[in-house]
């Protein structure tokens, strides 16, 4: 079972990264043994699963990722590394600052506490890839048009020959991909009409440190698995926010309104699956 999860992430050209990464990447995007689009997921999430499985736990690993997801547009290769050591301390870091010292004391030891604050002074890097559970964040939505969406439901084959329900297939994908500078074109211009601009703001900083020709992807990731096809087709999150942000610098306040909550109302019933029975 995959984390009901979604992504947001950068993949800038592979002539961005200097040498030897450069090569380092170039060689590995045409690896025959690397993981391939449609068993990434899976194979960080086992590799997290061994590190948690561990005795002690490894909270983050000793040397980062030598994984990345690839693209291939327009005879440009592009890179998004994992990062998956760089991720795992922003991880905890936020985690720590998010949750009580009583609290966090449960679950993280105080060896573990300190390396977390000595990775949080230390690190300056931006991770390739934003993950968030239950839901996707409202101002991602922000960044890309309904034409930039692609939505594959997997197969039902498989369903009928007892191999599970479709809403497991591993094909099962929701993305949206544009360019960085479309990207930022309409962060920019969302920012005086989105309520609540902190997180746009920080989405906005995000983006402004990676490469100008970079492509930017919404993944549903985890989450397709959760919804059923219904839900997927019906869901216009991206369109409905388009709406509302246009609305709003039109000053068509009740318009607007009207598509903020709609757009809620449809993530608050995936969010309340979170504390299900």
């Amino acid at each position: 079972m995959l984390p009901y999860a979604a992504y947001l992430r950068v993949y800038e050209p592979v002539t961005a990264f200097p040498e030897p990464a450069r090569t380092l990447w170039t060689a590995y995007a045409d690896s025959r043994k690397r993981p391939r689009r449609v068993h990434a997921l899976r194979a960080e999430h086992l590799q997290a699963r061994r590190r948690l499985v561990a005795s002690p736990p490894v909270v983050a690993p000793e040397r980062e990722s030598a994984d990345a997801y690839v693209r291939r547009s327009h005879d440009m290769l592009y890179i998004c590394p994992w990062e998956t050591r760089l991720r795992s301390w922003h991880a905890f870091s936020r985690f720590r600052q998010e949750t009580s010292a009583l609290m966090a004391a449960c679950y993280m030891p105080p060896d573990v506490m300190r390396r977390v604050e000595e990775e949080s002074r230390q690190g300056t890097s931006r991770p390739h890839i934003l993950s968030s559970t239950w839901h996707v964040p409202p101002s991602w939505f922000a960044l890309f048009t309904a034409a930039e969406r692609c939505l594959l439901l997997g197969g039902t084959a498989a369903e009928q020959r007892g191999r599970g329900p479709a809403t497991a297939a591993a094909t099962r994908t929701l993305i949206y991909v544009t360019t960085m500078a479309e990207a930022r074109t309409r962060v920019e211009a969302a920012l005086p009409y989105a309520p609540g601009t902190g997180h746009l703001e920080t989405v906005a900083r995000w983006l402004a440190a990676f490469h100008p020709r970079a492509l930017v992807e919404l993944d549903y990731g985890g989450l397709v698995h959760l919804l059923d096809d219904d839900f997927l087709r019906a869901d216009e999150s991206v369109a409905e926010t388009g709406v509302a942000l246009a609305a709003a610098a039109r000053g068509e306040a009740e318009l607007a309104t009207a598509m903020r909550r709609r757009l809620r109302a449809r993530w608050r019933h995936v969010r309340a699956l979170e504390s299900a029975n």
